[in-house]
């Protein structure tokens, strides 16, 4: 079984989100895919098994199997679009999400994701020890999302990771305006064993969707402010969808010799 690490949503090596994609002739068991995940200690472990249908997609952290991830969709449809079908411009995978088509647009792939509903949520004292500032807005979708008031307090916050389990949502971000950019966030994980997401698509789906709300802008050029970081292009839909792109890059390519 060959396993490759690319780095997603970067062009460069040891940089953006970096995810582990397993290519497979058959499924082995979740105990198996669940140890190999732990193995990599990275946010997600990806793999892959050609069926009848298609390619079938699944993904997991550390901690658990999760229904969809962005980053590791970027870097699988970069392999099998690299090294299995190059002379193809999309791959479609079968999800827990449903089918997700990825298309190869020179440089960058873009994904076409869900969006989720967003509901606005009171700030509370809770939200303002776990992250260790104020945010001035906070909404609630699969993950939550608090603003705050400059892109400099979410690049040096440190929050509290056992106070951020007591908040709502899988995954807690912080996002604020941008400069150079439309908006600049974190995404922190500590449900999923993971304590910040170098660069998340998923939480983007939301992120993005907010931000376009709030500048009134299809479009949403974004950047996530971790320590490697990482770029995200990001289209609203007219189809309530949202198109989420980025470029990706190989660091290795390795052969799994333990028996799974």
């Amino acid at each position: 079984m060959k396993q490759y690490i690319v780095d997603a949503f970067t062009n460069k090596p040891f940089a953006g989100n970096p995810a582990a994609v397993c290519v497979m002739e058959s499924w082995p068991s979740e105990k198996s895919m669940m140890n190999l995940a732990m193995e990599n200690n990275l946010s997600e472990t990806a793999f892959i098994v050609k069926e009848e249908n298609g390619y079938h997609l699944r993904w997991f952290t550390p901690g658990t199997e999760v229904e969809l991830c962005g980053h590791a969709t970027l870097a699988s449809a970069f392999v099998i679009l690299n090294f299995y079908e190059p002379n193809s411009g999309k791959v479609t995978f079968n999800t827990l999400s449903g089918e997700l088509t990825i298309q190869r647009k020179g440089d960058l792939y873009e994904m076409d994701f869900p969006t989720y509903e967003l509901r606005e949520i009171p700030v509370t004292a809770a939200m303002e020890k776990a992250f260790g500032a104020r945010p001035i807005k906070a909404v609630l979708g699969l993950d939550l999302v608090c603003v705050f008031d400059s892109a400099e307090t979410v690049k040096n916050m440190t929050p509290d990771q056992p106070l951020l389990t007591g908040l709502e949502g899988r995954i807690q971000n912080a996002t604020a305006r941008g400069i150079d950019v439309d908006c600049v966030s974190r995404s922190f994980c500590p449900k999923l064993s993971i304590a910040e997401d170098p660069v998340c698509g998923l939480a983007h789906c939301q992120i993005a969707a907010l931000w376009a709300e709030l500048l009134n802008k299809e479009e949403i050029y974004a950047y996530q402010a971790s320590q490697r970081g990482g770029y995200l292009h990001c289209r609203m839909k007219e189809n309530g969808r949202i198109a989420i792109s980025g470029e990706a890059t190989l660091v290795a390519v390795s052969e799994i010799v333990a028996e799974l």
